[in-house]
């Protein structure tokens, strides 16, 4: 089925049994969280090249797969929140996960061979063994989905394969339980692997490592809407089946990519689709969320924002994205980050006014001279801003969201939360937006999902003073959005971070040269780099 090392005498593990293994367990040390990953990898693969019987062998990996998970946990949280693409610094420790992972799943690779020259054994340790190869394979392809990159090709092929044996051997609709995995769930093959699929399927939704944790345990307990069929029935009325092909570097795909193969295998979505609907409308009629089997680390209302999320994700018709299959597309520019907004709308860079009774003196002078304030943008090129726009194809532009393919592999880095403004190349007319998601593809491209921030964008200057040590004072360049009369929707700031606190004054210096002073409401949303505020005018 798989390469498999050669198992030779030389190699001598620091256990080669239950009782030694737990006895080295003991003494590991697990305050450096890097040597005991490296030593726990270092006796696996040893382990793993030493010839041992099936039984003792899988003894010994149930055995250290409390540890190995603790620390690979703890391992994980070190990549959460970090821009993307990873720096290769930040990219080796996703790395150290997917090497240990891959080192306990040869490990029962190991006992698996073991298994398929012996007839006589029991079929439910079997189906166990490949539930734990599977887990191991499922849990390199999740780490990269959380840490934003897609996962590598033989991460592809290797889980495809393992899920094509489990059902070699007739066992992958067999539930084990696994209380590392899914505590007090049993678990198919088939769950795990149509589960790791569909959450495959969701980084596109924007949803955080906790909710993702959370919509995997609905999955697994709803197994019976969870299917990997040979073929497949289509109705215009459901949800439209999803494709996998077994001989591909790739998740799910619609159904109209899928090839008439041996290797294809299908997920039927209407009973999924039924499940999340069924739970949405219970929780609209408010039940709690404990009430309909779906935990309570979150509430009705989260819940189901997540449902909706995850049903057009799975079960709702769209094209694919660009972050999976290219496309024609139009094109547009983007701008990252307050300053280089502020200067892309208002053509000239930050800069902060020396002395604000000559720059008041120079526009009086203007406005004697010529009857109005000089406007200064054609001055400035757009190497004088200090970068050029990134240029970006537009998967999608409505009203309220945006999703976009970075054209080219270089650029600076990303983060959920960050703020962009994105305009077209025949006009200088921005909208403003927050990042919801953003992936790495596996061509290295950036893939993000924006919200638009209501009102049309306008370069002021904000100053303020201050004694709190929390917040920022002096100036710095922030963004205007008025209000919108027809929508109800009130005018409002964007400040950087760390500048805003309820009833704070500030003194803003708007386009037009003129001058406003205004009392901070409340904190409308916050991003990484930016706070979006209510004001009143003084």
């Amino acid at each position: 089925m798989f390469s498999q090392q050669p198992a030779d005498e030389p190699v001598t593990p620091a256990f080669t049994d239950a009782a030694s293994c737990s006895a080295w367990l003991g003494q590991l040390q697990l305050t450096n969280l890097g040597m005991a990953q490296s030593a726990l990898r270092k006796q696996l693969d040893d382990l793993n090249r030493y010839p041992l019987s099936c039984a003792e062998r899988f003894q010994i990996l149930e055995l250290l797969r409390d540890t190995v998970a603790m620390v690979q946990g703890d391992f994980a949280r070190k990549l959460g929140g970090k821009k993307l693409p990873l720096s290769e610094e930040e990219f080796a420790p996703l790395l150290a996960l997917s090497n240990l992972w891959q080192s306990m799943l040869n490990g029962y690779l190991r006992c698996l061979h073991t298994v398929a020259a012996d007839e006589a054994q029991p079929a439910a340790q079997t189906a166990l063994m490949c539930q734990r190869t599977l887990l191991y394979a499922s849990l390199q392809i999740d780490d990269f989905v959380q840490a934003g990159s897609e996962p590598a090709s033989k991460l592809w092929l290797q889980l495809h394969a393992v899920f094509a044996h489990a059902e070699k051997l007739g066992v992958h609709l067999e539930a084990v339980q696994d209380e590392l995995h899914q505590p007090g769930l049993p678990v198919s093959c088939r769950t795990l692997y149509a589960a790791t699929l569909l959450m495959h399927r969701a980084r596109l939704a924007g949803i955080s490592r906790g909710q993702s944790q959370i919509a995997g345990r609905w999955l697994c307990l709803w197994s019976d809407a969870l299917s990997v069929e040979l073929r497949c029935s289509v109705s215009k009325q459901d949800a439209p089946p999803l494709a996998v092909d077994l001989t591909l570097a790739q998740g799910l795909m619609p159904l109209s990519q899928a090839r008439s193969q041996n290797s294809v295998r299908f997920l039927a979505m209407v009973p999924l689709s039924k499940m999340i609907r069924v739970k949405t409308i219970l929780l609209q009629q408010g039940k709690t969320p404990a009430e309909i089997d779906l935990g309570n680390d979150i509430g009705g209302k989260e819940c189901i924002e997540l449902l909706n999320k995850l049903h057009a994700q799975w079960c709702e018709h769209r094209e694919p994205s660009l972050a999976d299959t290219p496309r024609p597309c139009p094109s547009g520019f983007m701008c990252i980050g307050m300053e280089q907004i502020y200067a892309h709308i208002s053509g000239k860079p930050f800069k902060l006014p020396k002395d604000a009774s000559k720059a008041s003196q120079e526009a009086q002078r203007q406005i004697e001279t010529f009857g109005r304030v000089l406007n200064n943008t054609g001055k400035h090129a757009k190497q004088t801003l200090g970068f050029e726009p990134e240029e970006w194809l537009i998967d999608e532009d409505s009203l309220m969201r945006g999703r976009f393919l970075r054209l080219l592999t270089t650029g600076e880095r990303l983060a959920q939360h960050q703020l962009v403004s994105v305009f077209p190349p025949d006009t200088a007319i921005h909208k403003v937006a927050i990042i919801d998601m953003v992936r790495v593809t596996q061509h290295g491209q950036l893939y993000i999902a924006v919200h638009y921030l209501p009102g049309q964008p306008q370069a002021i200057i904000a100053r303020g003073s201050t004694e709190n040590d929390m917040l920022k004072s002096g100036a710095t360049a922030a963004l205007l959005l008025p209000a919108i009369e027809k929508l109800r929707i009130p005018a409002s700031l964007i400040l950087p971070r760390d500048w805003f606190s309820p009833g704070r004054k500030l003194e803003l210096n708007l386009q037009d040269q003129s001058k406003q002073s205004v009392v901070l409401g409340f904190s409308v949303e916050k991003g990484v780099d930016c706070e979006r505020v209510s004001f009143k005018a003084v």
